[in-house]
């Protein structure tokens, strides 16, 4: 008997009523690309690569949930079909080109179908975020906004020395004491890289941290140190400890 592969919720929410400050979000959680897209020209070993998808995070940031007991939403398709981190309507949010890969199912689309993905990926993740941010807020929860994200330990040729970088804009003093709490001796965590967020070209930070007045970051960590369970669980297994004393550290300032 031959099944069918069921598609996944736009967005998975995960612990929703966790008693962290933390809300985790990842939202290049997932390669799933509905059948009817024909896997938008690619083949199987392309969507296998960071274009698709973040690699590593997902189970990164299920470990981080359940060792802070914070709630975690995830989005259920390829950053492809349209990027859940990005604006709608800028160039990057549904690729024709991926890094210097074409993605001929992108290439000359037409208003309606760019707004079909937009409602039917984008749009169910954002408001899951919104909802679980304004449910905290009318009970009086603390909130810090924290995407998981990976990223190509080689990008248009560039080598990237770091292991991880911690992203922030207005949340300076969250951000520089979770840099500060992930420094151990040969590990090379540092602020604002592998890029710096600006209104352009993100949506978490902006939308639902800093205009909500809240402690909103992302983490980048390369590829290569989360490809296998191994490497998951050991950042998994580091990072919850510096988010706890990150947390606590802002907390008491």
């Amino acid at each position: 008997m031959r099944h069918e592969m069921v598609d996944p919720p736009a967005a998975e929410t995960v612990n929703p009523d966790g008693t962290s400050p933390y809300v985790l979000l990842c939202e290049h959680a997932s390669n799933h690309i509905p059948a009817r897209y024909q896997k938008l020209g690619l083949d199987d070993g392309e969507l296998t690569r960071h274009i698709a998808w973040d690699i590593g995070v997902a189970p990164i940031a299920r470990a981080l949930s359940e060792a802070l007991d914070a709630p975690l939403i995830l989005s259920g398709y390829s950053r492809l079909l349209i990027d859940c981190n990005r604006p709608v309507g800028v160039p990057t949010s549904i690729p024709e080109v991926s890094e210097t890969t074409r993605i001929p199912g992108n290439e000359g689309l037409d208003a309606n179908e760019r707004q079909r993905r937009a409602d039917d990926f984008y749009w169910p993740f954002q408001r899951a975020v919104a909802d679980l941010l304004d449910r905290r807020q009318a009970v009086g929860k603390r909130s810090i906004v924290f995407g998981v994200h990976s990223f190509t330990p080689v990008f248009k040729g560039f080598q990237r020395p770091w292991h991880a970088g911690i992203l922030f804009r207005k949340s300076t003093a969250y951000g520089e004491a979770l840099v500060a709490a992930l420094q151990e001796p040969g590990l090379n965590v540092v602020a604002n890289e592998p890029y710096r967020i600006d209104d352009d070209s993100d949506q978490t930070v902006p939308v639902h941290g800093e205009a909500r007045g809240l402690d909103a970051v992302l983490i980048e960590i390369r590829q290569d140190l989360i490809g296998d369970h191994a490497g998951q669980a050991q950042w998994a297994k580091r990072l919850a400890p510096a988010l706890q004393a990150s947390a606590d550290a802002l907390a008491k300032a």
